[in-house]
């Protein structure tokens, strides 16, 4: 979103969505994070915006960044990463473009309680990049929390920045900056077959299914080597904005099907394949939301298969008290490890 008549520190997030300054949207990581860093930090961010350009300190529950997690270890940890993160910022100074490199957070004080409080602040430089945006994101934290790789957050915010530009509706990327801006590690998916394999067409899928827009990434050749991509974009009409909606509630489904007892089933005839027999050995058929939502974040992968692994593992584990979850986060795992 851009308005050159509205500052980004007067934009107000809501009940469903928060702002995030364009700037933090296509800046360049010189010290990868992972998907848990990136979305601590755009709740770190909400939760200081009504004075985010002010030199304060902020506050939040810990709890509020734990999110699920039973343990504060990966709040820590994100914490740690975000403080020696530094990023390079495309910006304007006395009228040139210039590259600005910053850290995204400063020191920060923890509470040794697992309920406590932590307090930070937003470092300097960083703050006066945020007072002179005018360039924003709006994010429905549904999807946010609902998207299962950084690529395809990543890919999202860029998508929600440029969205609402009536004058724009494509923008050309040199592979270089898209690799950068997108979080790949240095060293990692060098080839264009494999950045696209393994980062831009999952992100693409992932962002089509959960979002309001749709997105799409084409390769641009200079000789034979892919040098440049070409990004477009353009809002779903009706039809394709109530799929996201239901891609949405797939995992909530599933949880209210529990609360009131109901056994789901996997059938056929309904667009989704039968649960193999040889399971039925192994334990309970899931959820069908859990199996909607793992083939949908995880494409090109044997669900079933990988149940069958996860039952297995499981044998020498107790029994879990919300196998759906359980599963889907074996199944995260698991795709980690074994990358199409």
């Amino acid at each position: 979103m851009a308005d050159a008549s509205i500052r980004t520190v007067e934009a107000r997030p809501n009940a469903d969505t928060l702002v995030k300054p364009g700037e933090l949207v296509d800046l360049v990581e010189v010290t990868p994070l992972t998907l848990n860093d990136r979305r601590i930090y755009n709740q770190l961010l909400e939760n200081a915006w009504e004075a985010i350009d002010k030199p304060v300190t902020h506050v939040i529950a810990k709890s509020v960044l734990r999110g699920s997690h039973n343990s504060n270890d990966r709040v820590g940890e994100s914490l740690e990463r975000l403080m020696s993160a530094i990023v390079k910022v495309a910006v304007t100074w006395e009228g040139e473009p210039a590259i600005e490199r910053v850290q995204l957070l400063g020191g920060n004080l923890e509470s040794s309680r697992n309920d406590g409080l932590l307090e930070y602040e937003i470092p300097a430089r960083l703050r006066k990049i945020i007072r002179n945006s005018q360039v924003f994101a709006r994010l429905q934290r549904e999807v946010m929390f609902a998207l299962s790789s950084k690529y395809a957050l990543t890919l999202y915010e860029m998508v929600q920045k440029r969205g609402n530009l009536r004058w724009k509706a494509s923008e050309r990327f040199t592979l270089d900056s898209l690799r950068g801006i997108m979080g790949v590690p240095k060293g990692k998916l060098s080839s264009w077959s494999n950045l696209k394999l393994r980062a831009i067409d999952p992100a693409v899928a992932e962002v089509n299914a959960l979002s309001d827009f749709m997105v799409e990434i084409s390769p641009i050749k200079t000789g034979r080597a892919v040098t440049h991509v070409e990004m477009r974009w353009w809002r779903k009409d009706g039809d394709a904005g109530g799929a996201a909606d239901r891609a949405l509630q797939f995992s909530k489904v599933g949880r209210r099907a529990k609360a009131e007892g109901r056994a789901e089933r996997v059938v056929a005839g309904q667009g989704v394949r039968l649960r193999p027999a040889w399971l039925e050995n192994h334990g309970p058929a899931l959820q069908t939301a859990t199996y909607e939502t793992a083939r949908l974040r995880h494409p090109g992968y044997d669900i079933y298969f990988i149940e069958g692994e996860w039952r297995r593992w499981s044998l020498s584990k107790e029994p879990p008290k919300d196998p759906d979850r359980a599963f889907l986060a074996f199944l995260r795992s698991y795709t980690e490890k074994n990358p199409i």
